[in-house]
């Protein structure tokens, strides 16, 4: 990698982790927030998918004129607005002014996450992309390994408004390496290809099968995963008997072994092929998701190997995957289409916390009832992810013989 694309890299996934972040953290928060708020876990799951939904629905709109934009301004023009809501959740003094907060924080959000993965399939060819993604995902690994667990403890010492303070405060600081390091992204308007109204835009995606297959991967993907995450923590501390200081060790060991095998997986991804290794992820993740939530009584220890080897699989098959999803179009239309694929992505991993908050059910001491049935609905989902990523390397060996003849 040259210089250049390092530097860029380095601060996409400093971004990644503040946004990551901001994500992340409310679910953990929700040992804090249900018996502050006194809100049900229908109620909690929906604090969770309004930042998802409303993203959803801003990359879904976003999509149709992103290509239009230097992809720098709108990733910043994204990014403080992503820190105001940040901001707004800090100092919501009550559970629907925290809601609305959420939604705010999403719309800015959802133009962040597609505008990152197109910057980076911009920059990097794809023979080398599955390295790169690999240290986009491992901003997921930092927001583990520090992120969460310093914002639990932030919640554990001062109270639940603390790690918002925290997102908001290290994305400012951010903010002026990002506006003096990252270059200008507008070869995509040179492009001698014409602009599509929205309705051509949607009927072109929905034609092509390579980009409905890489959605539907996608979609699939997020449902799987984000099924078990909203309830994790409450089910560590109020199920199994965990104290509020050693849940977030549960993160940070997941954290670091992901810090250091997402690289290594990216690398592996290249050599031996994207799908190959999203296959052996995805059928190696289901075993520690039926442990995890089915968890019998055992000493800590074997609980932090056992979410260790969970984070380090389920993050595992999302680096592969973007990597298939970010080529199956051209650079011209990519950002169009990668704003498609993050308001899929939003939308789905905020239907997983809706399905999961009607699933799990809260008992007066605040354990949980039926979050065996999550795990299980996430084991059917991603064994479905299969059948999306053998079609596509299906197609793309099709194209390449077709191709080279």
């Amino acid at each position: 990698m040259s210089s250049k694309e390092k530097i860029v890299l380095l601060l996409l996934a400093a971004l990644n982790f503040t946004h990551i972040l901001d994500f992340m953290i409310m679910m953990p928060l929700g040992n804090y927030l249900m018996p502050y708020f006194k809100i049900s876990p229908q109620q909690f799951s929906m604090l969770v998918a309004s930042y998802t939904f409303s993203a959803g629905i801003a990359g879904f709109l976003a999509a149709f004129f992103v290509d239009n934009f230097d992809r720098k301004r709108v990733l910043l023009f994204g990014y403080i607005g992503f820190l105001l809501g940040t901001l707004l959740c800090a100092l919501a003094p009550t559970y629907t002014f925290l809601l609305l907060a959420r939604i705010v924080a999403g719309i800015f959000g959802g133009l962040i996450g597609a505008q990152v993965l197109s910057i980076v399939a911009d920059l990097v060819p794809y023979e080398r992309r599955g390295m790169a993604m690999g240290i986009i995902m491992a901003a997921f690994s930092v927001a583990s390994v520090f992120g969460v667990p310093f914002g639990l403890y932030m919640a554990n010492l001062f109270n639940w408004h603390g790690p918002f303070f925290f997102v908001a405060g290290l994305g400012t600081l951010l903010l002026p390496f990002l506006m003096r390091y990252l270059p200008k992204m507008d070869t995509h308007l040179t492009s001698k290809e014409d602009r599509i109204n929205p309705i051509v835009l949607i009927k072109e995606v929905w034609n092509d099968t390579d980009q409905m297959l890489a959605l539907g991967l996608t979609a699939s993907l997020m449902l799987g995963h984000f099924m078990i995450i909203p309830f994790f923590n409450p089910y560590m501390e109020f199920n199994m008997g965990f104290s509020k200081l050693q849940t977030p060790m549960l993160y940070m060991a997941g954290g670091f072994a992901t810090l250091i095998t997402s690289p290594l997986i990216g690398s592996l991804a290249d050599k031996v092929g994207k799908h190959k290794v999203y296959i052996i992820m995805a059928v190696v993740s289901i075993f520690p998701v039926a442990l995890i939530t089915n968890l019998p009584p055992m000493p800590f220890y074997l609980v932090l190997v056992l979410s260790g080897s969970w984070f380090i699989f389920s993050s595992g098959r999302s680096i592969p995957a973007q990597a298939m999803v970010s080529n199956v179009v051209s650079p011209e239309r990519r950002g169009s289409f990668m704003s498609f694929n993050s308001s899929v992505q939003q939308i789905f991993v905020g239907l997983a916390s809706v399905i999961s908050g009607l699933i799990v059910v809260k008992n007066p001491d605040n354990s949980i009832q039926n979050y065996e049935l999550t795990g299980y609905l996430s084991i059917f989902i991603t064994l479905l992810t299969l059948i999306f990523v053998f079609k596509l390397d299906t197609r793309r060996k099709r194209y390449s013989v077709i191709s080279n003849q």
